[in-house]
């Protein structure tokens, strides 16, 4: 089965859920009923939605922040990371892994329930110290102007119900020099693999979740959501309009996903 990838294109005071239309004022809390639900196996979420290929994705995200490795990024000031929608904990962990000691990440989560479980890891794996977690929402962060070093958001910006003002609020937080990152799941622009992809997403997504998790309405949602999310050029030209220069993107596995990238300068 071929699916074929919109856009986001619904009436006006609607934005999508999935493959349906939403009140826009219900969205949030739609999706925010969805990670409630799914937070205790949110990263077992991804590893079937990806068939564990995450995890690697998520090293080359790091890899491309290359996070300083010393005592200091520059002079006496700690290279600081925002991660939104990170509220798991997986990709500040692997920074705090890949960095030096005096390295800081904040994560930032509009889901009390994904922060908690984030919470616990971060205290487990010994991070309270070079770790913090806030509740926010990415379309209002809740810092001041030029905070960070450097933002990513893994997995997350597609469920923003108004992306645009997330990218603001990015460009916004970061200092002058500070680079966003962005991995998110895209257009497989590999013959035979989308429709491989288009099966897995549609055929097996769906039912592992009822299987593992007693939830497949939650996993229907994050393969729709995928597929109404903008493709790779589309969303390259919507962080340049945010004000990010030296735009670029990779694609992973064929573009199952892609790694955006901009700098603020």
């Amino acid at each position: 089965m071929t699916v074929e990838k919109t856009q986001s294109g619904t009436a006006s005071g609607s934005a999508s859920f999935g493959f349906r239309d939403v009140p826009e004022p219900d969205r949030q809390r739609l999706v925010n009923e969805v990670f409630a639900r799914t937070a205790e196996r949110y990263d077992l979420m991804n590893d079937l939605m990806s068939g564990g290929l995450h995890r690697l994705w998520k090293a080359d995200l790091i890899g491309m922040l290359a996070p300083p490795k010393g005592n200091r990024a520059s002079g006496d000031r700690a290279f600081h990371l925002i991660d939104v929608a990170g509220g798991t904990g997986d990709v500040a962990m692997r920074y705090a892994a890949a960095s030096g000691p005096a390295a800081r990440a904040t994560i930032c989560d509009i889901s009390p329930e994904m922060l908690a479980v984030g919470r616990r890891r971060v205290e487990n794996a010994g991070l309270s110290d070079r770790i913090e977690l806030v509740e926010g929402n990415a379309e209002t962060l809740p810092f001041p102007d030029r905070s960070f070093d450097a933002y990513t958001i893994a997995f997350g910006i597609r469920n923003v119900t108004h992306i645009d003002r997330a990218l603001a609020e990015a460009f916004r937080v970061l200092k002058i020099g500070g680079r966003l990152l962005v991995l998110e799941f895209s257009e497989v622009q590999v013959p035979i693999l989308d429709r491989i992809y288009d099966f897995h997403s549609f055929e097996v997504i769906p039912r592992l979740g009822e299987a593992v998790a007693g939830d497949r309405a939650s996993y229907q949602y994050l393969v729709e959501s995928i597929r109404k999310f903008p493709r790779q050029e589309p969303f390259a030209a919507m962080i340049r309009t945010a004000g990010f220069e030296r735009v670029s993107y990779r694609n992973l596995t064929g573009g199952v996903a892609a790694i955006h990238s901009g700098w603020k300068l």
